[in-house]
């Protein structure tokens, strides 16, 4: 059979399957049941015969979630838990390919800014501001390089860390929701901020000042910048959903997609709050810090929210797919 008659024929039977999912209430337990082993045995059809082929990505997506809807739910219960130990790693695991093109769309912005600052030495300014730059000047020539980044309070430090959290959670949602325009708005905003990081940070390098700036501003931008990388992945899958549909119709490709993307958007949320919380009260204490301590910040934050998104999701994968099996057995005793 080839493959666009085997779609044409089950087509109607896994958008009922998958709209099932997400109404619960209105499903009866042997007829998702049933179409839960229709579609494992569609997906052992397309993987044998059309080995390449996308409708092997999306049947398997419905069986991941099907698991989580009919196992999951039995033995690890629905709500906040499952939110962050299941369904977020889930949708980065499903829609990985977005937030990879996003973390590398991230790093070529960094280098046009660093190569960018390194041949214009005007770009800096044209990017940051005079005003920024000239700051910048006055407190390396005062001893202090960094000294933005100080409070002289605690009242100050709260202040701080409001306004931080405020304007990131802005800029990341803002991010996210200008990905409706084909994911266009949402690549802007990459490549102006990774061209901005890029100069902010060579012009401390080329001021000899590399390793203060390192320790100093990637206490808290590890997070702040990695969880810009996810929002903006989330706003280009957001925005590409109704332009690459696939076999569902645009409308539902988008409110598919968009709900997922928001999801993730969300779970971002606690990293950027952790960021302005490390900005607003520890950045300041960098300087005089040891380098370890500063050290274990950087690499600890970095290498968690690393860890969730990208090393997190293939796990909870892998093991839901070793649990099909006892799955499948178990539905097969349901029934019987």
């Amino acid at each position: 059979m080839r493959e666009a008659a085997f779609i044409r024929q089950n087509k109607e039977k896994w958008l009922e399957f998958e709209k099932s999912l997400y109404k619960s209430s209105e499903n009866k337990p042997e007829r998702l049941a049933e179409l839960f082993i229709q579609i494992n045995n569609d997906l052992a059809y397309a993987q044998t015969y059309y080995p390449k082929s996308n409708v092997i990505k999306y049947l398997n997506a419905l069986a991941v979630t099907a698991y989580h809807k009919i196992y999951g739910h039995r033995r690890t219960g629905k709500g906040f838990k499952s939110f962050w130990t299941y369904e977020i790693p889930m949708i980065m695991y499903r829609y990985r390919k977005y937030f990879y093109f996003s973390f590398v769309i991230f790093f070529l912005m960094v280098a046009i800014g660093v190569f960018s600052a390194i041949y214009e030495p005007e770009f800096v300014r044209s990017i940051l501001g005079d005003g920024y730059v000239d700051m910048t000047e006055r407190n390396i020539e005062n001893g202090d390089p960094l000294a933005v980044y100080n409070n002289s309070s605690s009242i100050g430090n709260f202040n701080s860390f409001f306004f931080i959290a405020f304007n990131n959670l802005r800029v990341g949602l803002t991010s996210f929701l200008y990905g409706l325009f084909g994911g266009v708005g949402s690549l802007y905003f990459m490549l102006v901020n990774g061209v901005m990081v890029g100069s902010f940070q060579y012009m401390f390098i080329e001021k000899g000042h590399s390793f203060l700036s390192l320790r100093t501003i990637w206490m808290h931008g590890s997070m702040e910048m990695f969880a810009m990388c996810i929002e903006i992945g989330a706003g280009i899958l957001m925005g590409t959903s109704y332009l690459f549909p696939g076999i569902l119709t645009r409308k539902q490709a988008f409110f598919q997609k968009g709900k997922a993307a928001l999801k993730i958007v969300i779970s971002t949320m606690p990293f950027t709050l952790a960021a302005a919380l490390i900005e607003g009260y520890l950045t300041q204490y960098a300087k005089s810090m040891p380098i370890a301590i500063a050290a274990l910040i950087v690499l600890g934050t970095l290498g968690f929210i690393a860890w969730y998104y990208l090393i997190y999701p293939v796990k909870v994968y892998k093991r839901s797919h070793r649990d099909f099996s006892y799955l499948l057995n178990e539905i097969g005793h349901e029934k019987n």
